[in-house]
């Protein structure tokens, strides 16, 4: 994957680590990046200068990273990746109505950072052929997913997490095959991230019309698509 006209905004309120990840976003994937050192701004940057990816630290002036993870998840699927030095934080980043697509702890190898940069894009930007079910539409070239012709707007994971569901109507998928689609380093994850993100999808689908839960939960078993 070409990554020269990918643009990562980088949200970090202390120089020498913003330039550091610059440095290595440059080296490392020739990345495009912009600057910001407060919370406050993310927002009307993410409008006025879509970028690619964010990473977004958690402790910020002006707002914190968990409020602006909230507000621009709330207009935008853009990929979010969470930077933080509290790992008590992380089952909340990843969900629990934040909708974070990954998280990395601080202190951290920037060559890390751009092997996360690269997979979270990754998941993003496929190039396999659009998928449909019924009303239900994924196109993974343009990162799209629509039901009945209503724009879905999902994250990275949650669009990860449809495909894999769509991809076998019926079957019965366990949480740690949907973690496992979900994060491809097989980090552990606890399952209440898998069941946030279920939840936020099916909101949704719900908002775009479905009539009924098309992702279908089994006690203690996981989920399966139902449509």
């Amino acid at each position: 994957m070409d990554y020269s006209d990918r643009h990562i905004l980088i949200v970090e309120d202390e120089p020498k680590i913003a330039a550091l990840l610059e440095d290595y976003l440059h080296q490392q994937g020739e990345f495009n990046t912009s600057w910001l050192a407060r919370g406050d701004e993310v927002l009307e940057r993410v409008r006025s200068d879509p970028p690619d990816l964010i990473l977004l630290d958690l402790m910020l002036p002006g707002m914190d990273g968990i409020e602006v993870c909230k507000q621009v998840r709330a207009q935008s699927a853009v990929p979010i990746i969470m930077i933080t030095a509290r790992v008590e934080e992380i089952d909340r980043l990843l969900g629990l109505e934040l909708g974070a697509d990954d998280y990395i702890c601080k202190p951290f190898s920037p060559r890390e950072v751009v092997a996360r940069v690269k997979a979270v894009l990754r998941r993003s930007v496929s190039t396999t052929e659009a998928g449909q079910v019924d009303g239900l539409k994924l196109d993974d070239a343009m990162h799209s997913a629509e039901l009945d012709g209503n724009e879905l707007q999902l994250t990275p994971v949650e669009f990860s997490l449809l495909k894999t569901l769509i991809s076998q109507p019926g079957r019965l998928f366990s949480r740690d095959q949907l973690m496992n689609k979900m994060y491809s380093d097989y980090r552990i994850v606890s399952d209440r991230a898998v069941d946030t993100h279920i939840k936020n999808l099916r909101k949704k689908l719900s908002t775009a019309g479905a009539g009924k839960d098309l992702v279908e939960s089994v006690y203690g078993l996981g989920y399966r698509y139902a449509g």
